[in-house]
């Protein structure tokens, strides 16, 4: 009976340990994390004006496609790409992928700009379903919509890298509003490093709550609800500070497919976007560092914070539940599909730091969250924790992700400034100390969902019900 006792203690002890030993890992990165993006923000020179960035780089901004990917956006696709034909850029044009939508995408569009058929060559260069039409706008020269066969998201964005006739593509998701100068502060990586820079990713803002009109923000305001607003603080951490950072040091392992920029030539080198993909952004990142590090070419992969996308935000929690689920599952999927990177010297720092942290965070992070909600009380009533003990380390688990949070709305405040009211900042420095407490519990509920569909083979993608900027009150 001792001897069970003194092993069930041991092995006990070991899993405590090994949890602790990864808390306080994550706890490490993410205080480097918010250190890097706290030098990057030091060492930038102040954001210019958007008169100021037109006079700079008007001339010398090479032309960029507008990709994007729709299946049913009726809600918000009209709103969505009149923004994006409002947008303050010399030479772009937009390229709207219908991608077998079964709600009234096409008719909305057809309606709104006057669509008519048209013939337009384009290269075969990834493959892709196939395509029933393309479509040109009678109000805007800029605009053409691709009518297409279902094929998923990754499909649609090779159908519009295919067509597209530009050096550099922009994607955006059709539930998205580019603010008018986004595209302009995004593409002078572009223009100041045109050889070594490949992508460039830019900072995505829920919308929710917000006044829209003309396609454009016109109002900032918060939400309403609660739970696009614990939303707000958990974008500004994942934006400011971790891409931020990451971006610092040539590391960036993701650029959101909701607004990024890359060039078309090492697309097409890679294979484009991987069809059927749960994560087809951040699986598109890692196969060009893939690319670049196996052929030794020096590139860049750059985050610019001050360009803005807005985009509309879940508001009940079973649609929330079912992106995050996805997006787990996309992690999950894009590890196991590239692991052979995990620690390889050959691939260098996004070998060891960029796949370790999706490795630490994305793979074991959720499992050894959880067990460490579980484990520790269990731990104390079993009389193998002392009680000193698991309190401290409650507090410091708790204090540090509040700490995390507000910094983070600093950093906001100090680069972006988007929230012009006082009031505004007090709600949202409530909202990054209460979703410590509850809200991070449940995303962890939801991502050890992901987990188990993943280990399944679940390939739903869920469908994501959607207000429509029109309506923005909540």
């Amino acid at each position: 009976m001792n001897d069970w006792l003194y092993w069930i203690t041991t092995g006990a002890t070991i899993i405590a340990g090994f949890v602790i030993t990864c808390g306080l890992a994550q706890t490490t990165v993410y205080l480097l994390q918010l250190l890097l993006a706290a030098m990057a923000l030091s060492s930038r020179p102040p954001v210019a004006r958007a008169t100021l960035l037109w006079r700079r780089y008007s001339d010398v901004a090479p032309p960029v496609a507008l990709v994007v990917p729709a299946y049913n956006e009726e809600m918000n696709v009209v709103e969505s790409v009149r923004s994006l034909l409002s947008l303050e850029y010399p030479a772009y044009e937009v390229i709207v992928v219908n991608d077998g939508s079964r709600d009234a995408t096409l008719d909305r569009l057809k309606e709104a700009y006057q669509l008519r058929l048209v013939t337009r060559p384009y290269e075969e260069a990834l493959s892709h379903a196939p395509i029933r039409g393309i479509y040109a706008s009678q109000l805007s020269n800029r605009l053409f919509v691709v009518d297409k066969d279902n094929g998923g998201k990754a499909d649609a964005q090779n159908a519009g890298i295919n067509v597209s006739r530009a050096p550099l593509f922009c994607v955006i998701d059709a539930d998205s509003i580019l603010e008018p100068d986004a595209l302009l502060r995004a593409v002078h990586p572009f223009v100041d490093d045109p050889v070594r820079t490949i992508a460039v990713g830019g900072t995505i803002r829920i919308a929710n709550g917000s006044e829209v009109s003309g396609g454009r923000v016109s109002n900032v305001r918060l939400p309403r609800k609660l739970l696009p607003l614990l939303q707000i603080v958990e974008y500004l951490r994942a934006f400011l500070m971790a891409r931020l950072a990451w971006s610092r040091i040539n590391t960036l392992m993701l650029v959101s497919g909701a607004f990024g920029i890359f060039r078309r030539r090492e697309a097409v080198e890679v294979g484009g976007f991987t069809k059927g993909s749960m994560g087809e952004d951040l699986d598109f990142i890692v196969k060009l560092h893939r690319h670049m590090r196996d052929n030794d070419r020096d590139y860049r992969i750059e985050f610019i914070p001050e360009p803005v996308c807005w985009t509309e935000a879940p508001r009940s929690l079973d649609v929330l539940g079912r992106q995050r689920s996805r997006w787990q599952r996309g992690s999950l999927e894009v590890f196991f599909r590239y692991r052979s990177m995990l620690f390889n010297p050959r691939y260098g720092r996004i070998g060891f730091l960029g796949f370790g942290h999706i490795f630490l965070v994305d793979v074991i992070g959720p499992v050894i969250e959880v067990l460490g909600y579980i484990l520790m009380p269990a731990f104390w009533l079993l009389g193998i924790l002392a009680l000193d003990y698991l309190l401290a380390f409650t507090a410091l688990v708790f204090t540090y992700g509040v700490f995390i949070s507000v910094m983070s709305l600093i950093l906001e405040e100090v680069e972006l400034r988007r929230f012009p009211r006082a009031r505004d900042l007090v709600i949202l420095t409530g909202a990054a100390v209460l979703e410590n407490f509850g809200y991070r519990q449940i995303n962890n509920y939801w991502r050890l969902k992901g987990m188990w569909q993943y280990a399944r083979g679940g390939s739903e993608w869920g469908q994501m019900t959607r207000k429509g900027f029109a309506k923005q009150t909540k």
